[in-house]
């Protein structure tokens, strides 16, 4: 038993939103009290105390949306890949990295990734993985990742045709094949969906596959309207907008999660809230590939659950989160729309988003709640409470202030040091097999 006390304490519970010197108290995988610090440590005086020095105790973040097999790219310069648009970056870049992607180095890209997350507070993340150089077992490999650094973690494999039929065939059976051991284990901290990529790259024979493979297990994650080519190949191919094609195939629906749609119109936005089909936004990513804005007030407004995302641009949420109300006050000429919008992303979609996988309840601190904290390095100059957390959540924090992280009661970090694991030794590994990716996009040796 924990008690991580003496310090803000911010629960994103309506019973009791602030203490200014607050305390959780964690018993086992879940929050058993929260309170005043001292009270806690009066009731509870077996405990063993976690001091937060002063600083903000929260709810750990949730990342609905990311690409492990991304990881071992930071720094990459492949010759001659010089995109001019968005097909251009996916085959120039991603694609190129995927195809050499080796189930070692999908292990190392899973061990880089969420030792990135648990220094920047994120404890459950929503992952849409690709190596079609080694595709069978690369889901497992990445599920033995987030066991063995404790971030619950819901997995699937990008289904596509662009690498021929024998490829695509693989990545359904891994689909079926995870989703199937995730059905035997019930570990509570792993779930699985059906991966697609995105409609451009999927024939109606793929999806009619991915439907029969699935048989209704679970939700169906892929990428929609990110670029307009899944717009015009959809429009063009098979008379159908991109939106309307998932619903023909019966891909829509409560656990489903659309990744993007930046280009829907307002029959597909009714479409989506029809079905109840989550959306999830990835703003840096959609600046960085220049393919547009998310329509985040027209969805919300619709009504739909619409989540908030990385796209593994970044793993730091408050990043994102920054650059989310930004873009939308940008696009929209208006310096007066989008804070609820977007801070409802982060802090309370995410959440619905992970209820709609996980069985306890995430982002809010609160008895019975999963016991997912952190504790921020952050002492504010300005008046500070629940009423205006996410003002200086937007203006005063980034995801590198995290110091302390706990995911389903386990004690990640501690004063910005990992536990349990050998960093050096880690990180040994993950620059070794990134030298041999970078390698092999290169024809040379690092």
């Amino acid at each position: 038993m924990y008690i991580l006390g003496n310090g803000r304490l911010i629960t994103r519970s309506q019973a009791l939103p602030y203490l200014e010197n607050g305390a959780v108290c964690i018993d086992g995988t879940k929050i058993k009290a929260v309170g005043e610090t001292a009270a806690l440590r009066a009731r509870y005086p077996e405990a063993e105390f976690l001091d937060a020095r002063g600083g903000v105790i929260m709810p750990a973040f949730i990342n609905a949306h990311t690409h492990i097999y991304s990881a071992l790219a930071r720094g990459l310069s492949i010759k001659g890949n010089n995109p001019t648009n968005f097909y251009e970056v996916l085959d120039g870049t991603w694609w190129a990295i995927d195809r050499k992607l080796t189930l070692k180095g999908t292990k190392a890209s899973a061990d880089a990734l969420y030792i990135d997350c648990i220094k920047q507070g994120v404890t459950t993340i929503f992952d849409h993985h690709a190596s079609y150089c080694e595709i069978p077992g690369s889901l497992f490999q990445i599920a033995e990742s987030a066991k063995q650094f404790g971030i619950r973690s819901c997995l699937c494999y990008e289904v596509s045709d662009r690498d021929g039929e024998e490829k695509c065939l693989q990545a359904i059976q891994e689909n079926a094949d995870f989703i199937t051991w995730c059905e035997k284990e019930k570990d509570p901290m792993l779930a699985a969906m059906f991966g697609g990529h995105a409609l451009f790259t999927i024939s109606d024979k793929t999806f009619d596959r991915m439907v029969a493979a699935n048989n209704g297990r679970t939700g169906y994650h892929i990428h929609v309207s990110e670029g307009m080519n899944d717009v015009y190949d959809s429009l063009q191919n098979y008379g159908r907008r991109p939106v309307q094609r998932l619903q023909d195939h019966g891909i829509l629906g409560p656990k489903t999660i659309l990744g993007h749609c930046i280009h829907v119109n307002t029959a597909e936005i009714e479409l989506i809230k029809n079905t109840d089909t989550m959306v999830v936004n990835n703003p840096e990513s959609n600046m960085g590939n220049a393919v547009g804005i998310c329509p985040v007030l027209p969805l919300s407004k619709a009504g739909i659950l619409l989540g908030m995302g990385t796209d593994a641009y970044t793993n730091d949420m408050l990043e994102s989160l920054k650059v989310a109300l930004c873009s939308q006050r940008s696009n929209a000429c208006a310096p007066n729309v989008a804070w609820c919008e977007v801070t409802d992303m982060l802090f309370k979609n995410n959440a619905k988003i992970g209820a709609r996988y996980f069985d306890a309840p995430l982002g809010v601190l609160e008895p019975g709640a999963a016991a997912d904290v952190i504790v921020m390095d952050y002492k504010p100059f300005t008046p500070f409470s629940d009423a205006n957390i996410d003002g200086h959540m937007i203006f005063g924090m980034t995801g590198r202030q995290c110091q302390t992280t706990i995911a389903n009661g386990k004690l990640l970090m501690k004063d910005r040091e990992l536990i349990g694991v050998d960093e050096e030794a880690v990180n040994a590994h993950i620059l070794e097999e990134s030298k041999k990716l970078w390698g092999a996009l290169n024809d040379c040796t690092y």
